[in-house]
């Protein structure tokens, strides 16, 4: 539908006058409440005693305890205008005024709200930077067997605790489900089968346990790294013997303790 141009210009005209009669009325509401405003400060306080309070002279025994000169309302009054009109030097003499009579001025139990400071993490070594400071390595004067004993016993009472027992009539397959998710850092194992014959019969506590390979010292004092890769290892503990397949948990410690394990009757290597 097209306007002709009387039409717009009549249209454009009512939309003025909407909008004149909406300001007028705005206006008129602001005047009433600055009006309701007044009338309520001179209901609250008709003879202007705030003010006066606020503004008359200190006792002589409070200035002489401060060590100042006391001053008069006058001198008073005047030194807060000159104060707010230096601190303030872009507002105008009535905004300060307006300032001065709208807003409660709180002299006393006043509690600042303290914000909250967060704790800056500080940002720690990246994997490529722990395995360049060598983090990782364990010293040739530490490896020994002897020192990592308590490790293991340590490790055997942590498996007691989460087996409950390793009692006689336990379930072997719970016993196992609980092995595949357990801690292995500790553990005494054995490689029991391997398509890499040279690895077949070496034993020793687990010292670190990565997502493919288990790094353990020997009772000779010798470290080693077993790949988990076509490898199966046993462990023995108050007459459990359990055997993992390391092509099945090639998982880092973190991801294997939240992996669901199917139980299968053969796994080849």
């Amino acid at each position: 539908m097209r306007l002709s141009l009387y039409q717009a210009s009549q249209r454009v005209k009512a939309a003025h006058a909407r909008f004149s009669l909406w300001a007028v009325e705005a206006e008129e509401e602001r005047v009433s409440g600055l009006n309701r405003f007044r009338l309520f400060r001179a209901e609250a306080d008709p003879t202007g005693k705030m003010e006066s309070v606020l503004y008359r002279q200190l006792p002589q025994q409070t200035a002489t305890l401060l060590n100042i000169q006391p001053q008069g309302s006058k001198e008073a009054e005047a030194f807060v205008k000159a104060f707010l009109k230096r601190s303030m030097p872009q507002k105008s003499d009535e905004d300060i005024q307006d300032h001065l009579t709208r807003k409660a001025v709180v002299l006393e139990h006043l509690h600042m709200r303290r914000r909250r400071q967060k704790k800056r993490k500080g940002k720690g070594f990246s994997a490529k930077q722990r395995r360049e400071m060598k983090l990782f390595d364990i010293k040739p004067e530490h490896q020994r067997y002897e020192i990592f004993v308590p490790l293991h016993e340590l490790w055997e009472q942590y498996i007691r605790e989460l087996c409950n027992g390793l009692k006689l009539e336990a379930q072997p397959q719970m016993i196992q489900a609980k092995l595949l998710k357990a801690d292995l850092h500790g553990a005494l194992i054995t490689v029991t089968k391997s398509k890499c014959p040279s690895y077949v019969g070496i034993t020793g506590i687990v010292l670190q346990e990565m997502k493919h390979v288990f790094k353990i010292i020997t009772r000779e004092d010798k470290m080693k790294v077993i790949p988990k890769l076509n490898n199966v290892f046993s462990l023995e503990i108050d007459g459990f013997i359990s055997y993992i397949y390391g092509s099945k948990i090639q998982f880092r410690a973190s991801e294997r303790s939240a992996k669901k394990f199917k139980g299968r009757g053969t796994i080849d290597l």
